[in-house]
């Protein structure tokens, strides 16, 4: 945290500086109402900085208080309550919703002013100098502390948001990890069926029914292995893998030729053979296509 004393020495304000503001006072005491004239009359003529000051009672108060501020630009006291005041002046502005672009305009009239009040006091170039570079200073300082505000509050935002934003991510990846989770151990028990399934077609073929074991089992066997790449790929995406159509487009593809194993197996008409095998036609030029893309994006 910067202190009063931190942010003059970054500025070169020294007590040389402090001493030639205060010798300004009375200057500035005496053209103290004509510079709140002109600042005012800058506000007015801008619509955006004009719709805070439509209340007359406020407006009041507020002239009030720019003058309290001007005059203590000259007080040739910058301590910590000075840099405090200035903080509070900047979150009044960040409260009311003023964009920092309208502080630094308005600080521009200011300086302006001031330049202007010291060419037409002080005919000596030497010694409007030093004046000058007083008042440069510590109009640099003002607009510093209070555009400090500003930067706050924004950071302030980005913080918040981004920390919401962390946690929703968080939350989201660990919900799909355990879906991923539920979805391994279902195709766990589905497996495991399969199993008991492919048994339960080799009985079949020491029953007898040789032709029908054997294609039933062969119909397994597939379901099977398209169990164990589906198993594989979730694991694989559990450990941070990328998702795979490929392997969907696989289990279908295995999954169509059971339809057909069993239709032959049925004496299906002819028809639907034929809309099996064309099904499965489409499904490969689709999977040749997807795996080709693949490829060409590996490379």
């Amino acid at each position: 945290m910067l202190t009063m004393q931190d942010i003059k020495d970054h500025y070169f304000f020294t007590e040389v500086d402090a001493g030639l503001l205060k010798e300004l006072l009375p200057l500035a005491t005496g053209h103290g109402d004509r510079m709140i004239s002109e600042f005012y009359e800058y506000l007015f003529k801008i619509p955006e900085t004009a719709a805070f000051l439509r209340d007359e009672r406020t407006l009041a108060k507020l002239k009030k208080l720019h003058l309290q501020w001007f005059l203590s630009l000259f007080s040739g006291a910058y301590d910590n309550q000075f840099m405090l005041t200035l903080q509070r002046i900047g979150q009044a502005h960040v409260a009311s919703g003023l964009k920092a672009h309208y502080v630094n305009a308005a600080m521009n009239v200011v300086r302006r002013f001031l330049i202007e009040l010291l060419q037409a006091t002080y005919p000596d170039i030497q010694q409007r100098r030093k004046y000058r570079i007083a008042v440069e200073k510590i109009i640099d300082i003002n607009l510093d502390i209070m555009s400090s505000s500003y930067q706050e509050e924004e950071l302030r935002k980005v913080f918040v948001s981004h920390k919401l934003e962390s946690k929703l991510i968080h939350a989201a990846e660990r919900f799909t990890y355990g879906l991923n989770l539920i979805l391994v151990v279902a195709l766990t028990g589905v497996s495991l069926s399969v199993v008991a399934l492919f048994g339960w077609d080799v009985v079949h073929i020491f029953q007898g029914d040789f032709e029908k074991g054997i294609l039933s089992a062969l119909g397994s066997l597939l379901i099977l292995w398209m169990m164990i790449e589906l198993m594989d790929n979730e694991i694989k995406t559990l450990k941070g893998g990328k998702f795979n159509i490929l392997i969907f487009i696989g289990v279908i593809i295995v999954a169509l030729i059971r339809d057909i194993l069993i239709s032959t197996l049925r004496h299906d008409e002819l028809e639907t053979q034929i809309f099996l095998a064309g099904t499965l036609l489409i499904l490969g030029i689709v999977y040749y296509l997807v795996a080709k893309s693949q490829g060409n994006s590996a490379s």
